[in-house]
């Protein structure tokens, strides 16, 4: 392995636990990612995208840990742990400070102190501050400023998004972590981190919605004016369809899935009436035989379901018009006739967004991708804690052993992971 940092993103999902190990080569400033090792194996131990059973959740990383470690073959100690939309609360926020320096020059402290002086304010007890988006800067009264540092003045302002989660949430993906031997060395919104990769700077900046249809949820993301304006999670996803094949055509889950997989359409005036198959029955060695145009109907149904959720949570999230239009991702916007359905109901502009890098060119894998380049970027960011992280580690097993705790004194979770949701929705200078 050359000089070129590391980082593992660890994306746990209702159907899959995702691990994507990348290596960050720094370019002319800009860092291009090379994808060397993947691992993806089904999940366990959650249910409508949250977790029901600890331990085989913590089975599910371990095995995903183990799967990319073989293709590398290295340890891996530290990933960058995603976190989910469920209980994600948005609202306004402001900071006001005075410039501290003799010079009256803006520096990384002052822009540091500003954003920590948003975080100004009672947070429930059952909920955590995780960090603050910023909007604009102002200095002694002149706003739309991106990037204040530099600048001569005496009075900084900052307009931003406090982001606040649930602290049981965070606790138990946190215990999971670190319950399968790892630890974290960052903590990132995903929807956040999934947009910030796969939406462009116009689409954000015009009002577009991230759609991630997942396994057992399927996660909106709303950006307006280039910043993330709305999360939420709906409890449906693809294991809905899934189920719903098992039923009708009376074979197993796992059957069923690797026929959406391999043969499902969710537009059903495009699917085919001469692409038949053969359908093991469940709980004898008889076979059926379907054709695409048969199965099609039961997903479209289902689909259409999913995407009039959708619609209706924009309606109460208060989203009117998104000229941007929407982007799907997520493994079951991969099936076939899904943009297509989606083009005719919501009677916009859809484009289906995946990574382009060899191993990971399935958009179940955007948000890990998304969770690695959007680490890096915080990496390099000036303020406060941000900028003093360090990249993954990432070490042969011959070397180092497993990172140990560096105090003996145990805290209380909520306690360990705040400093660390704290810093991770990053510092957005562009």
């Amino acid at each position: 392995m050359n000089s070129n940092e590391i980082y593992v993103s660890l994306d746990i999902g209702t159907s899959s636990v995702k691990v994507i190990i990348g290596e960050m080569v720094n370019d002319s400033g800009k860092g291009s990612l090379n994808i060397i090792g993947v691992g993806n194996v089904d999940s366990e131990g959650l249910r409508k995208g949250s977790i029901v059973d600890m331990d085989d959740t913590v089975h599910s990383i371990k095995r995903a840990i183990e799967q990319a470690e073989r293709m590398v073959g290295l340890e891996i100690n530290e990933v960058v742990v995603g976190i989910p939309g469920h209980n994600i609360m948005l609202q306004p926020c402001h900071g006001i400070v005075a410039v501290s320096g003799q010079n009256r020059e803006i520096t990384n402290e002052d822009v540091t102190r500003v954003i920590e002086a948003a975080y100004a304010g009672s947070i429930p007890p059952e909920r955590v501050n995780m960090g603050v988006i910023q909007k604009q800067f102002i200095l002694d009264g002149k706003d739309e400023i991106n990037d204040p540092r530099g600048m001569i003045g005496v009075r900084l302002e900052m307009d931003g998004i406090l982001v606040t989660g649930s602290n049981s949430v965070l606790a138990n993906i946190i215990r999971c972590v670190e319950r399968a031997g790892l630890s974290f060395s960052d903590i990132i919104l995903q929807p956040l981190a999934a947009g910030d990769y796969a939406l462009s700077r116009d689409e954000k900046n015009l009002g577009v919605a991230l759609i991630d249809i997942g396994g057992g949820s399927t996660t909106i993301a709303v950006f307006e004016e280039g910043f993330l304006k709305a999360t939420s999670v709906i409890p449906v996803g693809g294991d809905l369809i899934t189920n719903d094949l098992s039923k009708v055509l009376h074979t197993s889950t796992e059957d069923a899935e690797n026929i959406k997989v391999k043969y499902g359409h969710a537009f059903y005036d495009h699917a085919s009436e001469e692409e038949f198959f053969s359908v093991p029955i469940i709980g004898s060695d008889q076979h059926q035989q379907f054709n695409q145009l048969y199965v099609s109907e039961i997903i479209e149904a289902r689909m259409e379901e999913i995407f009039e959720l959708v619609a209706n949570e924009l309606k109460r999230m208060d989203v009117k018009e998104l000229p941007g239009g929407f982007v799907l991702t997520g493994g079951t916007a991969n099936m076939q006739g899904v943009l297509e359905l989606a083009q005719d109901m919501f009677n916009n502009p859809v484009r289906l967004a995946r990574p382009d890098y060899i191993g990971v060119r399935e958009p179940q894998y955007t948000t890990a991708v998304g969770l690695i380049k959007y680490a890096y970027k915080n990496a390099r960011l000036p303020g406060g804690t941000v900028s003093s992280q360090e990249p993954v580690s990432v070490t042969s097993e011959k070397k180092l052993p497993k990172q140990q705790p560096k105090a003996k004194v145990e805290k209380h979770p909520e306690e360990k992971m705040t400093s660390k949701v704290k810093k991770f929705l990053g510092y957005f200078f562009e």
